[in-house]
């Protein structure tokens, strides 16, 4: 039996060989990229771990020995999961590990714009000291938090923002409008959230129907000066367009963690914008979360090559194909 590890850029991998050890299991690593890539270190291997590799329904198709495929993250979309489940491949996630770190993050950047902190640290070590481009500041108690998206990460968001002060509403087509989560946030349509938020936080997974979710159009319908939060999948936004709403003012600010090209290019209309704080994809971590989510993805796949039901599959049907 054997795991192989298609790519991750951790640093270290004693979790995984921990699991794979005692549950007799081979584990080899590789960093690879591509399909081909995939398809070659990935011979023979019952399952795989993957951070960003694709595992397309032609990958599948040339490893017909897979059993499971996990990934390291809550999101599946580079994985063709449709194409796994037609051919009793399981795929694995963690969707918990990191609920309070991602939300943690989201309400970091939310009152490092709000606040004015990252922008006015950088101009005072340029030796501007004054509040001006920062201008206006309003109090939290004064302001509305949007939430798109009221899953784990989103709800736990919207939580923390309410106990900072914010009125807080979100949407989600899982919920029904009107209605009030466990946590008491109140669920309005998509359309009151965008044009009503000073401060709009996004937590949806990356689909058909949520790529460039926020383009230009969505932009202009949202409140002039308010703030885009963005911790869930970089293409949920059209980046050009969100470059220039803050270039134009029409944002006051952006709080970015991913991005639809990572790592960020050099060249990224976002890196000229002074009003965006850019953090590297760094969201879910904490050194809680890192060990976290690399065990748990590790006795995923092992428990499904062992016959076992994984404690998080993201097709269980599989499960039942006998």
């Amino acid at each position: 039996m054997r795991i192989t590890i298609v790519d991750c850029d951790h640093e270290t991998f004693e979790e995984e060989q921990e699991v794979s050890a005692a549950r007799g299991i081979e584990l080899v690593r590789e960093h690879v990229t591509t399909e081909d890539e995939v398809i070659r270190v990935a011979r023979g291997a019952e399952a795989i771990l993957i951070q960003y590799a694709p595992v397309t329904a032609a990958v599948l198709d040339a490893l017909p020995q897979l059993k499971a495929v996990g990934r390291y993250g809550v999101g599946v979309d580079t994985v063709d999961v449709e194409a796994a489940t037609s051919r009793g491949v399981a795929v694995c996630n963690v969707p918990d590990y990191g609920v309070q770190d991602v939300s943690d993050h989201a309400i970091a950047l939310t009152m490092s714009v709000v606040r004015g902190t990252a922008q006015l640290d950088r101009l005072v070590r340029d030796g501007e000291y004054g509040l001006v481009p920062v201008k206006p500041l309003h109090r939290v108690s004064t302001l509305r938090f949007g939430v798109l998206g009221l899953g784990r990460i989103g709800a736990a968001t919207a939580v923390k923002a309410r106990a900072l002060g914010f009125t807080v509403v979100g949407s989600d087509p899982q919920l029904e409008i009107g209605t009030y989560t466990a946590d008491g946030i109140e669920v309005v349509d998509f359309g009151t959230v965008l044009t009503t938020s000073d401060v709009l936080s996004l937590h949806v997974p990356l689909l058909e129907t949520t790529h460039h979710l926020i383009d230009e159009g969505a932009l202009a319908r949202m409140k002039a000066g308010s703030v885009l939060v963005n911790t869930c999948r970089g293409a949920v936004i059209d980046t050009a367009a969100v470059a220039a709403a803050l270039r134009s003012g029409h944002l006051k600010g952006a709080g970015l963690d991913v991005f639809e090209q990572e790592p960020l290019p050099a060249d990224s209309p976002l890196l000229e914008c002074p009003s965006a704080v850019l953090t590297p994809h760094a969201s879910w971590y904490s050194e809680e979360s890192y060990s976290e989510v690399k065990r748990r993805a590790a006795e995923a796949i092992a428990d499904v090559i062992h016959g076992q039901r994984p404690r998080d599959i993201a097709n269980p049907e599989v499960l039942e194909q006998g």
